[in-house]
């Protein structure tokens, strides 16, 4: 070979090039710098501030991080109250005697009754419970006073409405300990031997629609509402954001629907599914917890679907404002943990202050867990129920109308 070949024809030698022989074990083994376990901590701590930049990107998840705690201390710290007091109570009272009001009066001060009405005839005071608008019933018989200076020892009815025995529970028990030290300033001089007896009347004390106190029977009609909730806001939620997820969303743009063609077709699905889960509550709760169904099954059927539609409508809205299938159940968490906590399904409604009995107000589960315990357990009717369904249609066109102009703008 000459001199010229072995420079490579450019006058400068070429670096040697020799195969190396290199086993598979070899090729397949990870290269590792030189510094691998000191680099560690930096990578490490890359990774951890990498994490939290995607954290603070994602408004919906820190939004949870800080609401939700702040949420559950005010709910449970200020809301929740298991001894409930300035409870409604309406007045039928046949007897304008000074003991008679004494007696009243004396209820009021126990912090436990609100006078909310006094009622003249007892179709009006069995309205009042049974719609829900009073919780109690006080009955004094004609002649009350008379009777009572007299050493008749006269009765008196108290009516109570014990669908939810954690409710009145106190307020009961109040009253009975008040038998024993009332009318001791109104009877005087030669009635006040009347006090020696314990005490001068008797209390009756009536419990309606629940007179064993069984819990299931308070909590069966309620799991409906809850299930319901849940279910329909997370179904409807999914729905939309996976259809946008995996593109066919697009297809469904395409054809000559309109946005509440579409809202409506992706929701009436899900109603045949809410009425099939009501089913099986109610018959589970019939054949194994003895649960009755006193009213109407139609207007029960009436007013599911219009709270069914309501929820739906709200998961559509939802599901039009988040981006993913994990932001549609963060959000659906957002709405469904106010509504089981602010509606009385858990904790005695009217034992919450009155800011949180305001915004429970706003939640369609609160008006629908009266209705389905009050057509299951009371018996009541479209009069009684009349106020909560009408808070029920009007969620559900407000609602309806939000998802359908959001639609539209998620199209533009």
């Amino acid at each position: 070979m000459s001199p010229r070949e072995q420079t490579g024809g450019n006058g400068m030698t070429p670096a040697p090039f020799a195969p190396v022989a290199t086993t598979k074990a070899e090729w397949s083994r990870p290269r590792r710098s030189g510094g691998g376990r000191s680099r560690f901590p930096g990578r490490l701590w890359a990774m951890i501030v990498k994490e939290f930049i995607q954290l603070k990107r994602d408004r919906l998840t820190l939004a949870m991080i800080v609401v939700i705690p702040l949420m559950e201390l005010l709910v449970f710290g200020y809301a929740i109250n298991l001894n409930p007091k300035h409870l409604p109570l309406a007045v039928l009272s046949a007897d304008d005697s000074d003991l008679a009001r004494d007696f009243v009066a004396a209820l009021k001060q126990t912090g436990y009754f609100d006078i909310g009405s006094e009622v003249r005839t007892e179709a009006e005071a069995e309205a009042m419970i049974r719609s829900g608008h009073a919780l109690f019933v006080l009955q004094v018989p004609p002649g009350f006073g008379r009777d009572l200076r007299r050493g008749v020892r006269p009765q008196i009815l108290l009516v109570t409405d014990a669908t939810d025995p954690v409710a009145t529970a106190g307020a009961v028990t109040a009253v009975n300990g008040l038998a024993t030290r009332l009318f001791g300033r109104t009877l005087r001089g030669p009635h006040r031997r009347l006090l020696a007896r314990e005490p001068p009347f008797e209390l009756i004390v009536q419990k309606r629609y629940n007179p064993a106190a069984i819990t299931a029977i308070n909590i069966v009609p309620g799991l409906i509402g809850v299930i319901l909730t849940m279910t329909m806001l997370v179904f409807t939620g999914l729905a939309v954001t996976r259809e946008v997820e995996r593109g066919t969303m697009e297809s469904l743009l395409a054809t000559p629907l309109t946005p509440a063609e579409i809202m409506l077709g992706k929701i009436a699905p899900y109603v045949i599914v809410g009425f099939v889960q009501m089913a099986i509550i109610m018959a589970a709760g019939r054949f194994l917890f003895h649960v009755p169904l006193v009213g109407p099954p139609a207007l029960l059927l009436v007013l599911t679907l219009v709270f069914i539609a309501a929820n739906l409508a709200m998961g559509y809205t939802i599901s039009t404002l988040a981006r993913n299938q994990l932001q549609a159940v963060q959000m659906s968490f957002f709405f469904f943990l106010p509504s089981i906590l602010m509606s009385g399904f858990m904790f005695p409604f009217h034992g919450m202050p009155a800011w949180a009995r305001f915004i429970g107000e706003l939640l369609p589960l609160t008006h629908y867990l009266r209705i389905v315990r009050g057509i299951m357990l009371k018996g009541a009717e479209w009069p009684d129920l009349a106020r909560e369904g009408f808070a029920l249609l009007a969620f559900m066109l407000v609602v309806m109308t939000m998802a359908v102009l959001r639609f539209r703008r998620t199209l533009d």
